[in-house]
C-alpha cells in the first residue's frame, strides 16, 4: 500500500511540474476531442402522459346488489436520453423538439447512414393501463469499411428481455448498397434457460399451485360449515372462494414467485456466430431500406442453467428489419412498411407499421 502512495505522490508531483503550456495545449486537444464525439448530438428529457382507458363498473350480488368501480391512473412516460444517429434519406423528424416518443425503426440496424462513430442512451419509466414498467436502449456502435463494433444493453418491459450485446464482425461490401457481414456476439443475461414451476409440475403435467403458495406464506382457513378463506403472505384477506383464488390470486402468487427465483440466479454469458446482411437504397420517389442478423451456433459452456439443456441442443435466434416507401403518384399517392423483429431464446418482439398517404393539391 505504501508503495502504491508513493507511486501515486510521485504522478502527482511530476504532473504539477509540468509546464503551464503543456497542460494548456493538453486541456484544450481533449476538449475538442469531447466536442467532436458530442457533435450533432442532442441531449433530451420529457415526460408525456394522458388518462388511460375509462372506469369500469363491477357489480356484484353475492351480499346483496353491490358496485365498485375499478379505476386505472392515468398514462405516463419519462423519458431521458442522448442521441448522435445521422438520419437517412428518408427520415424526415417533424418535431422541433425531441419527446421520447419517436419510433425510428432504423435505429435497429445494424449499419447506420455515415461510417464512424455512433450512439444512443435512452431511458424510459412509463406506466400504461395501471402497470409500470422500464424501457431502455444503450449502444454506442462504430462502423468502417471492413468491420463493425457493437456494444448494446436493451430493457423491453413489455416483452420481458433485458440483455447486454457486443458484437465484432468482418464487413464485406457488394457494392454502395448492399453489405454482408460475420462475426462474433457476446450476450449476457439472465438464465432464460430457467423454469422456476418445474420442480412444482405434477406427474400429469397440472401445477401443484396450492403447496407452492403455502409454502409462499399464504394461509387458507375452513370454518366448518363449508366456508372457506384465503390470506396472503401479510394476513390480509385476498379470496373467501375457489373461484377467486384460482383465478386471481394464484397467478399473481406465481408470478412473484417466478421473478423471486429468476433474480436469485447468476447472470449467464452467450457466444454465439452471426451472420448478417444490411441494403440501403434512397431516391425521392423509391426507398428501401433493410437489415437481418441470424445465430445459428451457440457455444455450449455446460453450465446448469444453459439454454442449450431447456431447448436440448442448438436453437436460432435472429432479428430483422424492413423499411420501404414509394410514390406511386409523385408528392401526391405513397405506400410505406416498416417494422423490425427479434427473437432471442424464448422471447419475440416486434413493432410495425403500413398504410398511405394522398394528399389533394
Amino acid at each position: 500500500m505504501k508503495k502504491f502512495l508513493y507511486i501515486l505522490a510521485t504522478i502527482l508531483i511530476a504532473s504539477c511540474a509540468v509546464p503551464k503550456k503543456c497542460c494548456a495545449q493538453d486541456d484544450s486537444k481533449f476538449k475538442k476531442e469531447i466536442k467532436k464525439i458530442f457533435k450533432f448530438s442532442t441531449f433530451y428529457g420529457a415526460v408525456n402522459g394522458g388518462n388511460s382507458v375509462s372506469d369500469v363498473d363491477v357489480f356484484s350480488i353475492t351480499n346483496g346488489l353491490e358496485t365498485q368501480t375499478v379505476s386505472t391512473p392515468f398514462d405516463y412516460s419519462i423519458a431521458f436520453g442522448v442521441r448522435k444517429i445521422a438520419r437517412l434519406g428518408y427520415e424526415n423528424r417533424a418535431n422541433t423538439f425531441y419527446n421520447g416518443t419517436e419510433n425510428s425503426f432504423s435505429d435497429a440496424a445494424t449499419i447506420g447512414k455515415i461510417k464512424g462513430f455512433e450512439f444512443l442512451f435512452e431511458a424510459d419509466l412509463a406506466r400504461q393501463q395501471g402497470i409500470e414498467f422500464l424501457n431502455q436502449q444503450h449502444f454506442l456502435r462504430y462502423i468502417a469499411d471492413n468491420w463493425i463494433v457493437k456494444a448494446e444493453y436493451l430493457q423491453d418491459g413489455f416483452a420481458d428481455i433485458q440483455y447486454f450485446e457486443a458484437s465484432e464482425r468482418y464487413r464485406l461490401k457488394v457494392g454502395n448498397k448492399l453489405s454482408f457481414n460475420i462475426g462474433a456476439v457476446q450476450r449476457l443475461s439472465e438464465p432464460y434457460g430457467f423454469d422456476p414451476l418445474e420442480e412444482w409440475l405434477l406427474s400429469n403435467g397440472n401445477l401443484h399451485y396450492t403447496d407452492l403458495a403455502l409454502q409462499e406464506g399464504y394461509s387458507v382457513q375452513f370454518d366448518g360449515q363449508g366456508g372457506i378463506t384465503y390470506y396472503n403472505p401479510s394476513g390480509n384477506l385476498v379470496a373467501e372462494n375457489t373461484q377467486i383464488w384460482e383465478g386471481v390470486v394464484i397467478p399473481q402468487a406465481l408470478s412473484d414467485y417466478v421473478e423471486k427465483e429468476r433474480n436469485k440466479l447468476d447472470q449467464t454469458l452467450q457466444h454465439s456466430i452471426v451472420i448478417g446482411f444490411d441494403y440501403y437504397h434512397y431516391t425521392k420517389d423509391f426507398w428501401l431500406h433493410s437489415w437481418g442478423n441470424i445465430m445459428p451456433y451457440h457455444y455450449d459452456d455446460g453450465g446448469e442453467f444453459s439454454y442449450h439443456k431447456f431447448h436440448g441442443g442448438q436453437w436460432i435466434d435472429y432479428s430483422g428489419g424492413l423499411i420501404f416507401g414509394y410514390y406511386i403518384i409523385p408528392k401526391k399517392l405513397g405506400l410505406f412498411v416498416e417494422g423490425k423483429y427479434n427473437k432471442y431464446w424464448n422471447r419475440n418482439w416486434h413493432d410495425f407499421s403500413f398504410g398511405f398517404n394522398y394528399v389533394i393539391r
